[in-house]
Parts: structure tokens; C-alpha cells; sequence
């Protein structure tokens, strides 16, 4: 493939390509870093590597292969795909289902799952012939993910991630409710309350300094995170669970988990942010508490998801309906 360097390259060539190369080609900087590596960019006869530069007006050659079979397991696991074309599958994910393997988690993974489900019709992602996952949710988070067939797809709906313009929503039932009128929230850092009692949380989120597989609330380091959140229902007498809509305009590591944490307001069944926290056995029935205490997974929910489609620049929207375990505690809270 030739790519002409226009003025002003940026100083990395890795970066100086990605301008350069045609959009129709999808490669993206991590293709082009690999393309690097494997000796398969030239000036000429030159080989060029990660710390070469670029001029303008440089005539640069690049050898794209095509897709190699990857290593990944085909396996088949029933999925259900909420959409499907050429370009990418939008799947509502199960609860318990990882999404990518990885030690400890080898197989039975969504990637297995559309190995199989997909086939040939991959067309290679990095130069390998899988799916392209541009977004996770956790093992135990049920709801929708969109996942690319190919390069260019994958390529543009990272970029839109990237952006924070795809759309997601979360269903979410929490402890308590997060009530516009508490003076207690007012006074949590990062936390504000916008127009129609939506409650916004804004802070640094980064790996717990003391236990390494969870994710904290840091004043200082971390990723930036923001999460939206506003009640939808409550239940108890007086409340003591609330049914939450939250929408991501980050997409950290356990972001609405650790956010609801912070504000006191853990999710029910999250052994990792809120374990101790039970319902008060006076506010709900004896059935209810139990069920909630019970609960196997942090009750939360991707139940929307948007997005403009990578090829078509069409947008494509899709709900997912609340799970089976989440509507009978819901049924258990409202007996």
C-alpha cells in the first residue's frame, strides 16, 4: 500500500502514518505499530522502524498481509445477538460470561463465543483474524456490547469511544436512595446535582492502592471518570433500594461500581464494593431482604447502547430488557 507524507509529519512515525494513510485502509495505530515491528514499512529500500522519521513528500510503502487464524478458541456458546451485518454483532451479553480470555478465564468466553458464532466472516482485526472488542463490561455485569468484524470497523467505533459519543445506559439497583434533597451527598467530593434532579459524579478513578484488583475513588492521579445517574423508582418503607438509569460519559474499570460506592450507595450483591451493606429488615419484606442478601452479582444492567454505525454513518440504537434475576428482586421489592 503507498502513502505519501504531507507537510508538517508528526515527529512519531507511528502517528505520522495514521495521518496519512488512507481512511478506507482502517489501520489503526496499533496495526501500524505492528506493521512496524514486523519490518513491513519501507522508504524505498529503507526499512523503517518505531523511532524513524518521516519528511514530507516521502514515498512510504506499507505490506499488509492478509488476516492470520489467531490462536482463540471457537467454541459453541449460545449467544443472543441483538443485531448483526457485514461490519460488526451487537450481543446482549449474559451475567457470568467474561468477555475476553485471560488467565484464569481461558475459555467460555464472549471472544470463544463469536469465534464460532462469526466464522469466516471475519476479516481480521490487527491482522488477526477475531473479533475486535472496543469496550468491556464485567463478568458479572449482564447487558450490550457492539464488537467489530473487521479493521475499519473497529477502527471507527474505537474512535467514537474514544470521543465519549456512544451512548449507554445502565440499569442499576442500589442501596438507599440518592436523593437531590440529601444534604449528605452535597457535601461528597466530586459530586453535583444538574437540571432534573440528575445527580453527577466527577473524580479521579485508579487502581485501590492496597488491593490491587479493585478500583478506588483517588484525589489525585487515577483516569478521569464522570457518571450520570438519576432514580427511576424506589422501593421500601421507607426506601431503601433505588432503581438507577446511569449513563457514562467515561468508560473506566468498574465506573458506576466504585462510583456508587462512593457515594454510599453500593450496588446490591457487589462483593467487591459493598459486602457488608444489607437492607434494613424493617423496610422491605422478610422475602426481599433475603433475596437481596442472596443476590450473586452486582445488580446492574447495560440496557442501552448507541452508536453511528463505522460504515453506513447511519445510528444504530438497541435496548436489551432488564434480566430475569434483576426483575424478580425488583418483584421481591415491590411485594
Amino acid at each position: 500500500m503507498p502513502v505519501t507524507i504531507a507537510a508538517d509529519p508528526p515527529a512519531r512515525i507511528d502517528k505520522a502514518l495514521a495521518r496519512d494513510v488512507p481512511p478506507e485502509a482502517a489501520l489503526s495505530r496499533t496495526r501500524l505499530a505492528r506493521l512496524l515491528d514486523e519490518g513491513a514499512v519501507r522508504r524505498g529500500d529503507e526499512v523503517l522502524h518505531a523511532k524513524s522519521r518521516l519528511r514530507p513528500g516521502d514515498e512510504i510503502t506499507l505490506s499488509v498481509t492478509d488476516a492470520q487464524d489467531t490462536d482463540l478458541r471457537a467454541e459453541a456458546i449460545p449467544l443472543d445477538i441483538v443485531y448483526e451485518d457485514d461490519a460488526l454483532v451487537v450481543v446482549n451479553k449474559a451475567a457470568g460470561m467474561v468477555v475476553h480470555p485471560a488467565p484464569g478465564s481461558p475459555d467460555g468466553t464472549l471472544v470463544n463465543a463469536l469465534m464460532a458464532h462469526c466464522g469466516e466472516t471475519l476479516s481480521g482485526i490487527g491482522g488477526e483474524r477475531r473479533p475486535g472488542i472496543v469496550h468491556r463490561i464485567d463478568k458479572d455485569t449482564s447487558g450490550l456490547l457492539v464488537v467489530a468484524k473487521t479493521d475499519g470497523a473497529h477502527h471507527g467505533l474505537a474512535a467514537q469511544f474514544a470521543a465519549h459519543s456512544v451512548a449507554r445506559h445502565y440499569r442499576a439497583l442500589v442501596h438507599g436512595v440518592p436523593d437531590a434533597a440529601a444534604p449528605r451527598l452535597v457535601g461528597i467530593d466530586g459530586v453535583s446535582f444538574e437540571a432534573g434532579g440528575v445527580l453527577c459524579v466527577r473524580t479521579q478513578i485508579g487502581r485501590h492502592r492496597h488491593d490491587r484488583q479493585r478500583q478506588a475513588v483517588l484525589p489525585t492521579g487515577g483516569r478521569h471518570a464522570v457518571t450520570r445517574a438519576r432514580v427511576l423508582d424506589a422501593y421500601g418503607n421507607p426506601a431503601a433500594v433505588a432503581l438507577l438509569d446511569c449513563w457514562l460519559e467515561t468508560g473506566r474499570t468498574h465506573q458506576i461500581r466504585v462510583h456508587m460506592a462512593h457515594l454510599g450507595h453500593p450496588l446490591l450483591g457487589d462483593q467487591t464494593y459493598g459486602a457488608r451493606r444489607r437492607l434494613p429488615a424493617r423496610a422491605v419484606p422478610p422475602a426481599a431482604a433475603a433475596a437481596a442478601a442472596a443476590f450473586p452479582r452486582q445488580a446492574l444492567h447495560a440496557a442501552t447502547l448507541g452508536f453511528t454505525h463505522p460504515v453506513t454513518q447511519s445510528w444504530l440504537e438497541f435496548a436489551a430488557p432488564m434480566p430475569d434475576d434483576m426483575s424478580q428482586m425488583i418483584g421481591a421489592l415491590s411485594g
